[in-house]
């Protein structure tokens, strides 16, 4: 039951049973039919759009890992090689205080 228009003559407050023409209840359904699957297609497209959006992320995390993880490789070789040469300063410093210190006692 729906209210009534006051305007169609009926008085305010009184219900009014609608029936859906039997003839015509093909053509509601049809109409229902097609309003859902534009909803459903749209929500599609839109989902659509965002595991886009996620792929097109996911895609520039992989390149952005991938250029960190050279980054770090090189850093990593740089940093043995500092490690190497700061070896190589010290056994020079120590034999040079050593030698001064042989000297030192020798005078």
């Amino acid at each position: 039951m729906i209210p009534c228009n006051p305007e169609s003559g009926h008085v305010r407050g009184e219900y009014v049973t609608l029936a859906i023409d039997s003839a015509r209840l093909p053509d509601y359904i049809g109409f229902m039919a097609d309003n859902i699957n534009s909803v459903f297609e749209h929500e599609l497209k839109r989902l659509e759009k965002r595991v886009d959006a996620l792929v097109r992320v996911c895609d520039q995390l992989q390149d952005e890992n991938k250029s960190l993880k050279q980054r770090q490789d090189v850093l990593t070789a740089e940093r043995a090689n500092l490690l190497q040469k700061n070896e190589q300063v010290r056994a020079r410093v120590e034999a040079m205080i050593g030698r001064l210190k042989a000297m030192e006692q020798g005078s």
